[in-house]
């Protein structure tokens, strides 16, 4: 399963971005898609996640000004990305969680795929 992520870039603080990420290749289901990122010098943290049937979640600092959203027919996630601050500066990677194709009808196992990152940088 490839992720390709898309949409980042240079924005001034109060700006916005959005991002993208399709998913591509041989799947059963995508349980859920979300979007991590990772500052210079930092751990990778949870940013927002949605499931197969369109709850969400997001990391507390975001929640206000982030929205996810996702298109099922063509397995692509979205961030909307609005009051951007200089904090949210970051490589921001896609994730997807879902089952491969078993045997005939049955499920295979549950597989986990990250895109390439893309950068986001905010300026004050």
């Amino acid at each position: 399963v490839q992720l390709q992520a898309s949409g980042g870039g240079l924005a001034q603080a109060g700006g916005s971005l959005r991002l993208s990420c399709a998913a591509s290749g041989s799947f059963r289901s995508i349980t859920a898609m979300g979007w991590y990122r990772q500052a210079p010098g930092k751990e990778r943290e949870f940013v927002a996640r949605i499931t197969r049937v369109g709850d969400t979640s997001y990391l507390t600092p975001v929640k206000d000004r982030f929205t996810i959203s996702r298109d099922s027919a063509k397995n692509t996630v979205y961030l909307e990305m609005n009051g951007l601050k200089p904090e949210d500066t970051a490589v921001y990677y896609c994730n997807a969680d879902g089952v491969l194709h078993g045997k005939g009808w049955s499920p295979g196992p549950n597989f986990s795929s990250w895109g390439q990152g893309t950068q986001v940088t905010v300026s004050s």
